[in-house]
């Protein structure tokens, strides 16, 4: 039965090491930078790598079924305080999300973002032709969004009055 439940397993240090895993893998993907791990926020990816693991060490050593529980609903439980702190302290949601950056201003390529964005001009340009941009001055903006994604956003070569709206632009930094 010791597979189930121990009486010796340290459930409270379960409970505090998924704390200080959790956040150590937000900081060092923050650090480490968006495109590291595009599509994920830092803080899905931290989750995502946390569960798994928690799953993988369950299921194939000797922890037991009690312990993994305990984990993984610490981190269920730490992923809505999270989310509701998020949404309730700005301040809190600024140091766990990035902000997107802008890449392009027009068609001006901001060297200094795509450098401190570990983006190499090349990749741009491969973002620019995905989106068929055929010259520089089709493009209103390039962002390297939260997730990672670079967007673009342009005109195509028959609607020369488009115009961006400002608003789609609100949240991007402009500089690093």
């Amino acid at each position: 039965m010791d597979w189930i439940y121990s009486t010796d397993d340290p459930l409270l240090q379960t409970l505090a090491g998924s704390l200080m895993i959790f956040i150590v893998v937000i900081i060092l993907t923050r650090i480490i930078g968006l495109r590291s791990f595009a599509k994920f926020t830092a803080y899905d990816f931290a989750f995502t790598i946390a569960i798994g693991s928690i799953i993988s060490s369950t299921l194939t050593s000797s922890t037991s079924i009690a312990h993994g529980s305990v984990a993984v609903g610490a981190l269920l439980i730490l992923t809505f305080v999270f989310s509701y702190l998020q949404r309730a302290v700005p301040a809190i949601n600024k140091l766990i999300s990035n902000k997107p950056l802008l890449l392009m201003d027009g068609s001006t390529i901001l060297e200094e973002n795509l450098k401190y964005a570990r983006i190499e001009k090349g990749q741009l340009i491969a973002k620019l032709r995905e989106a068929n941009v055929l010259t520089y001055e089709q493009v209103e903006a390039v962002v390297l969004e939260s997730t990672g994604d670079i967007s673009v956003l342009h005109t195509s070569s028959s609607d020369d009055d488009g115009v961006l709206n400002k608003s789609l632009l609100e949240g991007v930094r402009k500089t690093p």
